[in-house]
């Protein structure tokens, strides 16, 4: 395993490498937050496809091809789904929209009376989502080095938290870009021919498994609607992935590199359950599906092949874990502490003149980076990775919390985010009747009738889309100026985006943090 500790070593050290390369970088809040908004269609696709694709799109994704056949591979292909409709219908508009979260788009469309809540839900959904990945390094270093549990996630975590503080996303967009080439040579090029032959072919697969392994719907369909309510809703409207396409240089790469990241998804999709399916014909007894991939990556590789393999499965965790960890830190600093320091500095001044923002012809306002802008957020960063890592050791059922922060955030989000988008007649208060509905609703549901039942995300959505709807209806409509500057900005006319800056130049740009329309609708 010499050489195979060697591939493993130098990928880390690399990584790090990268995020101290991409401290360099990151002079403003644009640049540490979404990489300046620059990235050219190769880039933003491969980092977009390497934030989708972790721990459980490789791991998770090989082993429903072990227990469903290819039928497994649905849980990513509607992943992959979720990411070509986001790509395609709603990218290009949300690129233009200038702002660093969903709950300041929700604050712009429904005048600053959203984000709050929005906020603390999202920032919920965003920290499972990372504790869950660093869990997944518990797996894959105790195939390389033997290490137990908790050692592995306090190494793995801490070498995410340490290039992620770094540099920001531009550290993470870098390691992304490597994280995807290692990625599709390890699983697509290597593994996944390697995989088939050694199992003697698609002919042999098929004789010696049963016929349900190749049916389309072997999984059943009552899990791939799942599946789709779930995974592709989910992408629609995830801060970690809205973050990414924050970073795209336009609406046109937005929506051409996301089509790109998207198909790439699908295959990937097919591959793992191509390769879980392989790994059923050669150790059909495993003690549990998700150890077909550690198993048939330790005794079907050569040297050398084989530690790449394991650092493409590292790859995959670690891009997903940095990926939802700069999206909860981002939340947490923009949408909840600095909303929180805003209302108690308003309670000490009341006089909105004092505010700093200086009043624009939308109403939304705008302010001047301060300097320590990238020292808050970098900050931030730091405390959630090590809350991550902390949550992460104390916490053992993985599918359960991924599970529970998917439901809670479709749930309680998807509605009132698609609504603002689709209906101009949605309303402030029906969009907090919506969040509040449908998340509780889900979160009675899961303690009624258990974490991984389907019926909390079919009524939660249910309830949430008629209590938008309803209370919409019953209220009066968004003020026509809050809709004007909405449709403004949708257009991509936006006193917040910086206009001007050279398009290479992402050392020296500064960008300006949008304030929601109205101040005291956030109070």
């Amino acid at each position: 395993m010499a050489v195979d500790y060697a591939v493993i070593v130098l990928y880390l050290a690399g990584m790090l490498a990268m995020g101290w390369w991409g401290m360099r970088r990151a002079k403003s809040k644009s640049d540490f937050l979404v990489a300046g908004r620059r990235l050219g269609p190769a880039m933003y696709s491969g980092t977009m496809a390497a934030i989708v694709l972790g721990g459980a799109s490789t791991i998770g994704g090989v082993g429903l091809g072990y227990r469903y056949g290819l039928s497994g591979a649905w849980m990513v292909f509607t992943i992959g789904l979720g990411l070509l409709a986001l790509s395609v219908f709603f990218s290009a508009r949300i690129a233009r929209l200038k702002v660093y979260t969903v709950s300041e788009m929700l604050d712009l469309r429904y005048g600053g009376s959203a984000g709050i809540i929005s906020g603390v839900v999202m920032w919920a959904y965003t920290l499972m989502l990372a504790v869950t990945s660093t869990i997944a390094y518990a797996t894959i270093f105790d195939v390389l080095f033997g290490l137990d549990r908790s050692l592995s996630i306090i190494l793995g975590g801490a070498i995410v938290v340490a290039y992620s503080t770094l540099g920001g996303m531009w550290s993470i967009t870098l390691t992304d870009m490597v994280q995807f080439v290692v990625k599709t040579i390890g699983v697509l090029l290597l593994l996944l021919p390697i995989a088939v032959i050694k199992a003697g072919g698609f002919a042999e697969m098929k004789a010696q498994l049963p016929d349900d392994y190749f049916a389309p719907l072997g999984i059943g369909g009552q899990t791939v609607f799942t599946y789709v309510l779930i995974y592709s809703f989910g992408m629609l409207i995830g801060q970690d992935i809205w973050q990414r396409v924050f970073t795209a240089r336009s609406d046109k790469v937005a929506r051409l590199g996301g089509t790109a990241a998207g198909t790439y998804c699908l295959a990937y999709a097919l591959a793992g359950a191509v390769i879980g399916t392989a790994a059923k014909v050669l150790y059909p007894h495993l003690g549990s599906p998700d150890d077909a991939f550690a198993t048939i990556v330790k005794d079907a590789l050569p040297v050398g092949v084989r530690g790449l393999v394991l650092a493409a499965a590292l790859s995959a965790v670690m891009s997903t874990s940095s990926g939802a960890l700069i999206a909860c830190a981002t939340v947490a600093h923009n949408d909840i502490w600095a909303r929180v320091k805003g209302i108690a500095a308003m309670r000490r001044k009341p006089d909105p003149g004092d505010s700093g923002a200086a009043p624009t012809a939308d109403g939304a306002g705008e302010r001047a980076e301060a300097p320590d802008e990238v020292r808050g957020n970098r900050a931030f960063i730091l405390l959630m990775g090590l809350a991550v890592i902390v949550i992460a050791l104390a916490l053992n059922n993985v599918v359960e919390a991924l599970t529970l922060a998917y439901n809670v955030l479709v749930g309680g989000l998807l509605v009132p985010i698609l609504g603002g988008l689709l209906w101009k007649r949605g309303t402030a208060a029906g969009a907090l009747a919506s969040v509040a509905v449908g998340g509780l609703t889900v979160i009675g549901l899961m303690v009624s009738l258990g974490v991984l039942a389907n019926e909390p995300i079919y009524y939660g959505l249910l309830a949430s889309l008629v209590a938008y709807v309803g209370v919409s209806l019953a209220t009066p409509p968004t003020d026509a100026a809050v809709l004007a500057a909405w449709r403004a900005r949708l257009a991509g006319h936006s006193d917040g985006a910086p206009e001007g800056e050279p398009e290479s130049d992402t050392a020296g740009s500064v960008a300006l943090a949008l304030r929601p329309p109205s101040a005291a609708g956030r109070a």
